[in-house]
């Protein structure tokens, strides 16, 4: 069971409003459960001192944000409809939260400063064609040279021509996505995986097979077995890092799953938004088969949160059909911050901002490492986040709910699964606080774990 209590010495104008916030933390805390009944309005106005009508609205307000659902006859209650894809973070930040939910690299002072002395720059020099033009041949040919330039430094040749340039990661993966499938395929992926995948292949009605997994990634073998069992069109892998459990596959894994890939004739798609951040890495898989791995990568994780392009490299048989797909749901990438980015890549900004990244990360994944010491938590040195396994689904939600309590956002691990039941953890972002910050909530994780938090009673 969960407490939640309304603390009136915290109610301020507007106090509906007010109200509405305190029932929302409750609710994003897990201190007011899907399917609870909250108090009827003039029970709750009797016992704070306020209107029924300032309750009422405090409820509409809840309502509107889908928060609560009131049903003729029975009450108000926790909106019981799941949401489409369960999100890890915490939709917003309220009150003094250390959100370590959201996955952002590190980012200071020096950012904005760099992206203000671009626009600046941008402002005296802007090419008519970010602002005037409709058609993508006329805006991104020196874009799409960059690009291939940048694409290389990650260990990808790849003609300009195949390079569609995308708003970033996600509209990359769904372009992609619409490129190889129809709805009713089915597609591959980790059991441990991407959080977007999930709400997405819904939306584009297609099925999920999330494949066993081990240090390295997805097993090629049970690849295999999937593309013999039924009908699969493409397997999505994350083989560098950004996986929940920051794995680093090696490229004799890569191999493997390319052989499969092609004994099976499916396409592969690859998102790989760390791109060059990750040193030393194997190449990606895109370059052991370049004739069917769509690779997606982006800026928004390794330069800047704000820099939201990327690009996405395409096979010759599918160039069609991304081309097509990207009409109809982009036309194209915003010009003007294509254009940033392109400015980026060819005076050396985004390589720079991409070595200090990685020195801070590795910093960062430093403290980690000495704070979770005794926990058997993973992580990458260049990695954006750290993954750390509980003992049940049980412990995993009780874990999440006190770390709330305790001032902490986490994302819940059951967040990432795609396919049968995995160990429960916690995701923990190392890059979207400050180190303070970070050193604070990582303490209060480390304790949590080492402690055994009971659930609280009820008590409204």
């Amino acid at each position: 069971m969960t407490m939640w209590f309304i603390d009136q010495a915290a109610l301020k104008r507007p106090i509906y409003l007010s109200l509405a916030d305190q029932i929302s933390r409750a609710i994003v805390d897990g201190r007011l459960a899907n399917g609870v009944r909250l108090p009827p309005h003039r029970v709750l106005a009797d016992s704070l001192g306020l209107s029924v009508q300032t309750v009422s609205r405090a409820y509409d307000e809840l309502i509107r944000r889908g928060m609560l659902s009131g049903e003729t006859g029975r009450g108000t209650f926790v909106r019981k409809e799941e949401p489409d894809g369960s999100l890890p973070y915490i939709p917003e930040r309220l009150g003094e939260v250390i959100d370590l939910s959201i996955l952002k690299p590190v980012c200071e002072a020096m950012h904005i400063d760099r992206m203000k002395a671009a626009l600046a720059t941008l402002a005296v020099d802007l090419p008519a064609s970010a602002v005037l033009s409709f058609r993508p041949n006329m805006i991104f040919p020196r874009h799409r040279a960059v690009a291939a330039d940048w694409l290389r430094g990650n260990g990808l040749s790849v003609a300009p021509s195949h390079i569609c340039l995308t708003n970033g990661a996600t509209a990359g993966m769904t372009i992609a996505l619409m490129s190889i499938a129809t709805p009713g395929s089915t597609i591959a992926t980790e059991a441990i995986g991407h959080h977007t995948l999930v709400p997405l292949a819904s939306y584009l009605g297609l099925k999920l097979a999330g494949l066993e997994i081990d240090e390295e990634g997805i097993l090629p073998a049970a690849l295999d077995a999937a593309c013999r069992n039924e009908v699969v069109r493409g397997v999505f892998v994350q083989p560098s890092v950004i996986n929940p459990m920051a794995t680093l596959m090696s490229a004799a894994r890569r191999e493997a799953l390319v052989e499969v890939a092609r004994r099976h004739d499916i396409a592969i798609i690859e998102n790989d938004p760390l791109g060059a951040l990750i040193e030393d890495r194997p190449p990606p898989i895109a370059a052991f088969a370049p004739e069917r791995t769509l690779y997606v990568t982006s800026f928004t994780k390794t330069v800047l949160p704000g820099l939201r392009t990327g690009y996405l490299a395409v096979p010759d048989r599918l160039l069609s059909a991304v081309t097509n797909r990207h009409l109809v749901t982009n036309w194209v990438a915003t010009p003007m911050i294509a254009e940033l980015a392109t400015r980026w890549v060819v005076d050396g900004t985004a390589s720079d901002l991409v070595r200090w990244q990685r020195a801070a990360l590795r910093k960062r994944q430093a403290i980690a490492a000495r704070i979770l010491q005794g926990t058997p938590f993973r992580a990458h040195r260049e990695g954006l986040h750290v993954w750390l396994p509980l003992a049940s689904r049980a412990a995993e939600d009780l874990f999440v709910a006190q770390a709330r309590l305790r001032g902490v956002a986490v994302a819940p691990g059951h967040s990432f699964q795609t396919g049968a039941a995995s160990q429960p953890a916690v995701r923990l972002s190392i890059g979207s606080t400050s180190e303070t910050e970070l050193e604070t909530g990582l303490a209060v994780i480390a304790n949590l774990y080492h402690s055994n938090p009971e659930p609280l009673l009820l008590a409204i």
